[in-house]
């Protein structure tokens, strides 16, 4: 087991290890002692180790109640958000009292963005169950869901309680799950860490998963304690993001956001190998590594419909758009690119 711990607005450890479900009753009476749980929990999770929490969290003497949520990025929504709020209420869920969110990355934005408005507030504690969620939705407290006009346009910074990782309930995850958590792993290597691209390069993710997640971790730790509010150096975690959530949108969502992120990683490096910003042979890598990992290099949406989407995107600045680029494996940087140049970087990236 391993404690990772994250100085922020609000100061929390993200734990990091097997078991964890059994012990979690006890682990979050010792962090805020709620005399009630509010469980958020995704429709293809809560089979899966649904009832393993409400126990734990009875056998700690803490009520628990429970809300399924469908899964998918269509429900992260303000419908399902207003409905956690309704059902925190109807459970006389009080400021002393906890959210646990169980799941994937969806669950945990959408729990998150309702524990931070529920009575100005309470305390929550991600759960995550797959492999994105931990190394990325789970850590940095960042809470959204989206608007019928673009991703994440509604949302809060509102840090967690704790994180409680059990590395046992990836065992579960089916390979779509597991095949997106491993974009955002990459996406860690290429921003941050050479060594990181040469280890899974070399090792098969599933079996290094507390290696690797609490690296990730580790990563996205510095960057959150630099820049907790995303002005500055936080900015780097959307490498992939810019093209990757055009994607999802011109799909409908139907593009997973782990495949959309590896698409737009794929896009960004070769467009920056075309502009001589990074060296042929490190795009080439970081795309022979996504396709090794199953994932997309590239989508079937024109530079046009994706320029336009962009442009939407809470990103842009004016007539400017942040992009991050790779420099090399292990380096990137934020370029501001007028939005008129950017079907030209989509054109260089591979888009028709």
């Amino acid at each position: 087991m391993v404690n990772v711990h994250i100085r922020a607005s609000r100061e929390y450890d993200v734990t990091i290890g097997a078991a964890l479900l059994d012990g979690a009753g006890e682990r979050i009476r010792a962090l805020c002692s709620p005399a009630a749980a509010a469980i958020v929990c995704g429709d293809n999770v809560w089979p899966l180790y649904g009832e393993y929490l409400v126990r734990s969290l009875e056998r700690a003497g803490i009520r628990a109640c429970v809300r399924v949520i469908p899964h998918g990025e269509r429900h992260k929504n303000i419908d399902t958000f207003a409905d956690l709020l309704s059902f925190f209420a109807q459970n006389t869920i009080g400021r002393g009292d906890v959210v646990v969110a169980l799941g994937g990355g969806v669950t945990l934005d959408l729990a998150g963005f309702a524990a931070a408005c529920y009575m100005r507030g309470v305390a929550l504690v991600h759960m995550p169950t797959t492999l994105l969620a931990a190394v990325d939705a789970a850590v940095g407290g960042k809470t959204a869901i989206d608007l019928p006009e673009g991703k994440n346009l509604a949302g809060c910074f509102y840090q967690p309680t704790a994180v409680l990782c059990d590395t046992d309930t990836l065992s579960t995850l089916p390979e779509r799950e597991y095949r997106c958590g491993c974009a955002e792993v990459i996406k860690y290597a290429v921003l941050f860490d050479a060594e990181l691209f040469d280890f899974i390069e070399k090792n098969e993710i599933s079996g290094a998963y507390g290696r690797v997640i609490t690296r990730c971790v580790e990563l996205k730790r510095d960057a959150v304690e630099l820049d907790e509010f995303d002005r500055g150096e936080r900015q780097l975690l959307n490498l992939g993001h810019s093209i990757g959530h055009a994607i999802e949108r011109c799909s409908g969502y139907a593009v997973p956001h782990g495949k959309a992120v590896a698409a737009g990683m794929a896009m960004i490096a070769r467009a920056a190998a075309a502009r001589g910003i990074c060296p042929q042979g490190d795009c080439d890598r970081i795309i022979s590594l996504l396709r090794r990992c199953a994932l997309p290099t590239g989508t079937d949406f024109g530079a046009e419909e994706l320029a336009a989407a962009m442009c939407a995107d809470k990103k842009r600045q004016g007539e400017t758009l942040r992009l991050v680029v790779p420099q090399r494996i292990g380096k990137c940087a934020v370029t501001c690119v007028p939005t008129a140049d950017i079907r030209g970087w989509l054109t260089d990236g591979g888009a028709r």
